[in-house]
């Protein structure tokens, strides 16, 4: 992986209904990112074209739709991924914590700038 700026756009797995789209900053090891309602700070090593990391997530603003479930729901939450890389381009799966409950996640991340 390249360091730079990279949109992330996450898709929600075992079941769970959710997705999230957001952009996320890599710089020597360190991975700082958010959305409109997340943010999120971690590490990560990269080796022959794959990577792996762990990264803490914490809600930063409230849900104003009443109807709206998001799956982290205010708490603090920690995830662990793998994933391979081309180019500007790379593939993430990973698994995150969600109080007790285990959600998988898949993820797709695509360079926009140094």
């Amino acid at each position: 992986m390249k360091n730079g700026l990279y949109s992330i756009h996450i898709q929600m797995g075992d079941g769970v209904k959710g997705r999230a789209s957001g952009v996320i900053m890599l710089c020597d090891g360190r991975l700082l990112g958010g959305d409109s309602y997340f943010w999120s700070v971690g590490s990560y090593t990269v080796k022959d074209g794959s990577w792996k990391g762990d990264l803490v997530t914490n809600q930063h603003t409230r849900y104003h739709d009443p109807t709206a479930r998001p799956v982290f729901a205010g708490r603090e939450v920690t995830t662990g991924f793998t994933g391979t890389w081309r180019d500007d381009c790379s593939e993430v799966f990973g698994t995150s914590l969600v109080g007790s409950r285990s959600v998988s996640f898949r993820a797709t991340l695509r360079r926009l700038a140094d």
